[in-house]
């Protein structure tokens, strides 16, 4: 299966040899967090309201597409890498194999922390929040006979999902650790359920 072909691999050795300099800001990295932000919550801004100001269906489309795969870039290879370290992507080998590979940066010490909590904060609340909208409104579009517009939602879908699946894969490591930990996880909250009936 070659979704179990991942490896292991160093994330950013020249950033290693860089001398950091202390900032006062807790953000970072502010022009990739708001680019982190930007081109996702664009996309949903023009989506809700690009009825009322264009008649072109197809200007809509183009623009909420182009801020998609702006998004899709920006998150995979910059915002992700700067603001909590994690890095994905897929590779073919010499025998034409797939593999896919999530990295994640070497924990550092804690005075010379790389990411910062606010930025991670950014990272995943942005990450998370913008796929499950795009879910909403292929729903929406769905049930309210929109047809048209359940190709670009399902592209919202697709595009700020595999994201969102890459950086959790990377996060948590490989989906044997992924089934694990939600096992592990329902299991526990089972046994919080059930423990305290059986001793009042």
């Amino acid at each position: 299966d070659s979704n179990d072909d991942t490896e292991d691999v160093s994330l950013f050795d020249a950033d290693d040899e860089m001398p950091r300099r202390p900032k006062k800001s807790k953000i970072k990295h502010p022009i990739a967090s708001f680019f982190h932000l930007f081109f996702r919550v664009s996309a949903v801004i023009v989506y809700l309201l690009c009825e009322l100001f264009s008649n072109s269906y197809i200007a809509c489309v183009v623009t909420i597409i182009l801020l998609l795969s702006c998004d899709f870039w920006a998150v995979k290879n910059v915002t992700g890498r700067l603001m909590v370290g994690l890095r994905w992507w897929n590779q073919v080998d010499d025998d034409g194999k797939s593999h896919w590979v999530f990295e994640a940066r070497k924990a550092s010490p804690p005075r010379k922390k790389v990411t910062s909590e606010a930025e991670s904060r950014i990272f995943w609340l942005g990450l998370i929040t913008c796929p499950l909208l795009w879910v909403i409104f292929s729903f929406s579009a769905l049930f309210s006979f929109k047809v048209k517009w359940l190709a670009v939602v399902i592209l919202g879908v697709t595009l700020q999902g595999a994201n969102l699946y890459g950086y959790i894969r990377c996060k948590v490591g490989s989906r044997k650790n992924l089934t694990s930990l939600a096992t592990s996880y329902l299991g526990r909250q089972f046994l919080q359920q059930v423990l305290p009936v059986w001793f009042i």
